[in-house]
């Protein structure tokens, strides 16, 4: 398949992977700004390219289309990319509002192309182990789960500023649902503390931490989720946590230290153990699995600041890519796909409404609700 890029920032992170896939071509790439556009291009050999994203989904020879552009732009691009007739990939979240994930939603249903988000923590490596853990039974029953996501965004382009922090917390929604493949039914959330007043009034969101509680759909679990933006000390953490009736998993506390299995011990008490978490190469075609050891563009100096803060993002940019590969020609069910995608961004949304209410519940919305 012939495969588009559009956005060269994080995005230029991908080239290199579609490239030695075997069952793809990177075909084109886009970028607003032409100096950069040919900077990236000329870097890793990309001939066709493009300034205005409208010529790209004019092109009959693309088939698939990667958006990797400010948050703001990934609904309304997914649904302009899906009414020209292109699969699409898009970087997190799926949109801003639930009605551009309600159209997007439609439109795979109309059309039956593919749409994934390409949601990074369920592909990473940590995330590997604890659902190999899961299906071989090791956890037992899930009792709760939990997931943090925690980040300073000072410095990073303007759009961010005041962003309210359940708009971008993909992160932590994906691995609780993720694990056994669940969908949100319900949230709860409630805001926290106060960030600078010349950041709260871009938005109209004060709250410097919003924690979030969600019941599953058919199941009994419910999930915590936190997450912070401005003016918290922290550092940065993409955390997931499982409790089991047999083994528990645990993220560290602080980034380099190994995470932690407790493993329930009759009559004995329960039993700590710090593991190593092994990469998850073995998945992937030969051809891409050295990029789960690092990344891949202008690594030593300029590398995208998302991935340098996300820790390598855990080795998971050839595990989505090789993914979404095998969705778009094998016509396989991806994670997430759009109807998950959906509930993971539509769950974020309405946090952020209940915590400006007050913690009032929120219900998903029915087309959220059945994948």
């Amino acid at each position: 398949m012939n495969v588009a890029i559009i956005g060269l920032g994080f995005g230029a992170e991908f080239i290199p992977i579609y490239q030695a896939h075997p069952r793809a071509t990177l075909y084109a790439v886009c970028q607003r700004n032409e100096q950069k556009l040919n900077e990236i291009a000329d870097k890793f050999g990309v001939t066709k390219r493009y300034t205005s994203y409208d010529d790209v989904l004019a092109d009959p020879a693309v088939d698939v289309v990667h958006i990797n552009t400010p948050i703001p732009d990934h609904g309304p691009q997914s649904i302009k990319a899906l009414e020209a007739g292109k699969h699409v990939a898009c970087t997190v979240p799926m949109a801003t509002t639930v009605e551009d994930c309600r159209r997007i939603v439609e439109l795979t249903k109309e059309t039956g192309l593919i749409y994934m988000m390409m949601e990074t923590v369920v592909y990473s490596r940590e995330f590997l182990f604890v659902k190999e853990l899961y299906d071989k039974g090791e956890l037992g029953r899930v009792q709760f789960l939990q997931a943090s996501h925690q980040q300073d965004m000072a410095g990073w382009p303007g759009y961010w500023d005041g962003l309210p922090p359940m708009h971008y917390a993909t992160h932590c929604v994906g691995p609780v649902l993720g694990l056994e493949r669940k969908l949100a039914a319900q949230v709860t959330c409630v805001g926290s503390g106060r960030i600078a007043e010349s950041q709260a009034r871009v938005y109209g969101s004060p709250f410097a931490v919003e924690s979030c509680h969600l019941q599953m759909k058919d199941s009994d679990v419910a999930a915590r989720i936190y997450r912070s933006l401005f003016e918290t000390a922290r550092q940065y953490r993409e955390s997931f946590d499982v409790f089991g009736s047999k083994k528990s998993y645990e993220w560290p506390l602080i980034e380099g230290e190994r995470p932690v299995i407790h493993t329930l011990g009759k009559p004995e008490p329960e039993i700590p153990e710090r593991v190593e978490v092994p990469d998850y190469a073995k998945l992937l075609p030969p051809e891409i699995q050295h990029f789960t050891g690092r990344g891949v563009y202008d690594a030593d100096e300029h590398q995208h600041l998302s991935f340098t803060q996300g820790a390598g993002h855990g080795g998971s940019h050839p595990h989505l890519v090789d993914n979404f590969i095998k969705a778009v020609l094998d016509k396989s069910n991806p994670y997430p796909n759009a109807v998950e995608s959906a509930n993971i961004s539509c769950v974020g949304i309405l946090a952020h409404e209940s915590a400006m209410e007050g913690g009032v519940p929120k219900r998903m919305p029915d087309f959220t609700l059945t994948a």
